[in-house]
């Protein structure tokens, strides 16, 4: 059984080992999502591994960690509330307790369509899942982020979401990663007094199925969603970052 229950102080139920950071990282199962739960284990975290698919995310958790003692799977899909209400339920029960968030899941990057003859159902799916998944799952999770004494939530967004830099094209992705910019904004505004460090990361364009199979390694653009979850406590929050540097707005 990769999810082992122990009885704890305060009537809690968390793993062996869980005085390392534990983190949520949604669209766990391949391209930066997959990369970034690998190298949050090797920098020393348990993580749970967020997947809309629960084979997929077993196959995903048994080839990172075969011991099964530091990545466990949890079925999530972020468009779907139900979804998010049993995923936070589960992360209660099991492990009663949450260090980082990282929303990372997105869908519909669109190039070949314009603003002016856009597809409005499409623009509202990507919105579904790209701003409103990741607005219901920091909700969702909030009492739990704040047991920690290092929140952090990271908004793995794109340099298309720049709004000083919009022109035209891709405007249900690039729509969704705006407002989901200024989702970071508003996190981080009202959550700086408790503690958390709320950022925005664009890992770049990564060789992903979405990114088209081009673009930089997997791993550089992983490791900028990795930094910003492992901020120090006197780091940045309410920022916007690729590789550490800020982009513009």
């Amino acid at each position: 059984m990769r999810d082992t229950v122990l009885p704890a102080d305060e009537g809690r139920a968390v793993r062996p080992g869980s005085a390392r950071p534990l983190a949520l990282v949604t669209g766990a199962n391949r391209g930066i999502g997959r990369e970034v739960v690998r190298q949050l284990v090797e920098r020393g975290c348990d993580v749970v591994a967020g997947v809309r698919d629960p084979a997929a995310g077993e196959r995903t958790a048994t080839e990172l960690d075969p011991g099964g003692a530091r990545v466990t799977a949890c079925p999530l899909d972020i468009a779907d509330p139900a979804s998010i209400a049993a995923a936070a339920a589960h992360l209660t029960e099991h492990h009663g307790r949450l260090d980082i968030l990282v929303n990372n899941a997105a869908i519909l990057y669109d190039p070949g369509a314009r603003a002016v003859t856009a597809d409005l159902d499409s623009v509202h799916t990507a919105l579904e899942t790209n701003l409103f998944g990741a607005w219901r799952l920091a909700q969702a999770l909030l009492p739990l982020l704040r047991r920690s004494p290092h929140p952090r939530i990271v908004n793995v967004s794109s340099e298309g979401g720049s709004i000083s830099k919009l022109t035209g094209g891709a405007p249900a992705y690039s729509v969704s990663k705006a407002a989901l910019n200024a989702l970071t904004r508003l996190l981080a505004g009202e959550l700086r007094d408790d503690r958390f460090l709320v950022n925005a990361i664009c890992p770049g364009w990564t060789a992903t199925d979405m990114g088209g199979g081009g673009g930089r390694p997997v791993a550089a653009g992983a490791a900028s969603v990795v930094w910003a979850a492992l901020l120090p406590d006197d780091g940045p929050t309410g920022g916007f970052f690729r590789d550490g540097r800020p982009l513009p707005w």
